[in-house]
């Protein structure tokens, strides 16, 4: 068993998502229809995408807790610079502008964790409170508006596919390129034992440096996904989403100490959360019981390798 768990760090995920999937069919019952799926999808992408760039870092041996506020401080660039007339060009510009500054905020926390070596944790949490800031200063209050035909993409389906189908394929392929490439094996070599992978040679900060500027890539397409999805813009609109990622990361099987996981689980924890959400929904739970769900995940995250440590010596 532990054999199979090492090597299939989704099966957790898997069977956890088979059992809400038949509650959810049971509380909904036109839950497989098409309307319903690319409803959900569309809800749940831009967390998928944030939590692609959360399971890089992680694997890699540290925490990105700021890629909440990333999100809310590029929705607010995005409706400032997106307007109802702007065409295709200004489009194409802010979503630039929009990369730059996801980069710009990877970076800095890249900078502070890699080359200054301060704790991803502490880090992290501080500069979210720089972006929330910023986000503010951009947009005070809610408010802006997308053109049409962006938001209109956001809920089409080509081919008769829903949109977010599209991109969650291409979360998944440029992922298997990533891994089987040698900055995947860095990646996966840094979070395993990150004194060792320096010994053998790899440059460990500037690998970290990636992970992390590649996390505020991520962080930026979810942004753009979300204001598609909501057509407007608010300074706290990805706040929240933090939290989810993590939890998320942890479903998909990814351990928080590093070194082992990937994006495919992390896609399959955003769809169990949101399951879950939507069982809380129409079995009419309290809301508050969502909040205690996500930490009682994350408590027992960390917690989990200390028990069987503790059990192995009892043993």
């Amino acid at each position: 068993m532990k054999k199979i768990l090492r090597t299939n760090p989704y099966l957790f995920a898997l069977l956890l998502l088979l059992v809400l999937v038949t509650i959810n069919f049971i509380l909904q019952p036109n839950f497989f229809s098409l309307r319903v799926l690319s409803g959900n999808l569309r809800v749940w992408l831009p967390l998928m995408l944030l939590a692609a760039g959360q399971t890089i870092v992680i694997i890699g041996g540290g925490i990105d807790l700021s890629v909440g506020t990333m999100v809310s401080l590029i929705n607010a660039v995005l409706v400032t610079l997106v307007l109802p007339e702007t065409g295709p060009s200004g489009m194409f510009f802010a979503l630039l502008i929009s990369l730059v500054v996801g980069s710009a905020a990877g970076m800095l926390n890249g900078f502070f964790v890699s080359l200054l070596r301060l704790q991803p944790i502490v880090t992290t949490y501080a500069t979210s409170f720089v972006f929330s800031g910023l986000a503010l200063l951009i947009l005070p209050r809610p408010g802006g508006q997308l053109p049409r035909v962006l938001t209109s993409l956001y809920r089409s389906s080509p081919l008769g596919i829903p949109f977010p189908i599209f991109v969650i394929i291409t979360i998944i392929l440029m992922w298997l390129l990533l891994k089987g490439s040698g900055f995947g094996q860095y990646l996966y070599a840094i979070g395993s034992n990150a004194d060792a992978a320096y010994t053998t040679g790899l440059a460990v900060s500037r690998l970290r440096f990636s992970f992390y500027t590649l996390s505020g890539l991520c962080s930026a397409l979810a942004a753009w996904m979300l204001t598609m999805s909501m057509g407007s813009g608010n300074p706290r609109s990805g706040d929240a989403m933090t939290l989810d990622s993590i939890v998320a990361v942890v479903l998909g099987g990814t351990r928080l100490s590093g070194g082992q996981g990937g994006v495919v689980g992390s896609i399959l924890g955003v769809v169990i959360l949101g399951m879950i959400r939507n069982i809380i929904s129409f079995a009419s739970v309290p809301t508050w019981y969502q909040t205690l769900f996500n930490a009682i995940i994350i408590v027992l995250a960390l917690a989990g390798p200390g028990v069987v440590r503790l059990f192995r010596r009892q043993a």
